[in-house]
């Protein structure tokens, strides 16, 4: 699969098959995650890959009550130091590296945005000088939506300056 195919079939899967995905399917997509490019290339973030099934359903009610959360083979809870520049920013580039492979290994994902960072932090053991900005599912889909309507380039894009629309 080529990128482009790859990101015209990315899609939010919230629901999942019980299915592990072997470890080197995982360590395939932890090294996708690890080559993103940071800022400086100081990589400074880590992640925190939720493969336990008791683990992951303590974090549904603190994750928005998503109950797909549970039913996912990992959630991965990107983490930060505080006051780290830019590192919400790298670890949206990783995550959407890891997305894009996941479309091609047959997996699925789904951004969260909606958890209590500090209740993630406590399950998790996560130090309290750290911080936690995004979090990702990931699964075999057991369905995959259809397409959702996007916005028209000209909705979207201004041309060198503000009021100017892309056409």
């Amino acid at each position: 699969m080529d990128v482009i195919s790859a990101i015209r079939a990315r899609r939010s899967i919230r629901k999942y098959r019980k299915e592990r995905i072997p470890d080197k399917v995982l360590e395939d997509l932890l090294d996708c995650l690890r080559t993103a490019p940071s800022s400086g290339n100081r990589q400074n973030w880590a992640m925190v890959v939720v493969t336990d099934d008791a683990l992951r359903e303590r974090l549904v009610p603190v994750s928005g009550g998503q109950k797909f959360i549970g039913g996912c083979s990992a959630y991965f809870v990107g983490v930060t130091g505080q006051g780290a520049h830019y590192s919400a920013v790298d670890l949206a580039i990783a995550l959407d590296h890891l997305s894009l492979r996941a479309v091609e290994l047959g997996l699925g994902t789904c951004w969260i945005g909606n958890f209590e960072p500090e209740k993630v932090k406590e399950i998790l053991g996560i130090p309290g000088d750290r911080e936690v900005p995004v979090c990702m599912t990931l699964g075999y889909p057991e369905s995959t939506p259809a397409v959702k309507n996007r916005k028209a380039v000209s909705e979207l894009f201004h041309k060198d300056r503000w009021g100017i629309v892309w056409k």
